[in-house]
């Protein structure tokens, strides 16, 4: 697979993990009056969020065309939820404190 053929999902990747992880985390702490959750729910709700919204890759067809891409974006998955676990997300620890901060 070229680099060019994986750059839209390299930025989406880049991207999911704060956009609509830490996004959707935030909202759903809000709805439910929690404050101060601490930060290991924080990322793990996160990283929920982020593999619901990566399900898109199930939509690529099952052909040796797009097994390459598909190879790389779950492991792309992995990589960031392993570390957005771990907390070496920056943005997703950003937005965390933004949360208690400002919730």
């Amino acid at each position: 697979m070229r680099d060019d053929e994986r750059f839209e999902v390299e930025r989406s990747m880049d991207q999911l993990p704060h956009v609509a992880g830490a996004s959707f985390a935030t909202v759903g702490f809000r709805m439910a009056g929690n404050r101060k959750p601490s930060a290991e729910e924080f990322r793990a709700k996160a990283a929920e969020h982020f593999e619901a919204a990566c399900l898109s890759l199930e939509t690529f067809p099952d052909t040796a065309e797009f097994a390459a891409i598909k190879r790389y974006v779950r492991r792309r998955i992995e990589r960031e939820t392993e570390r957005i676990m771990q907390g070496q997300n920056g943005e997703i620890e950003k937005r965390y404190e933004r949360y208690l901060d400002y919730g």
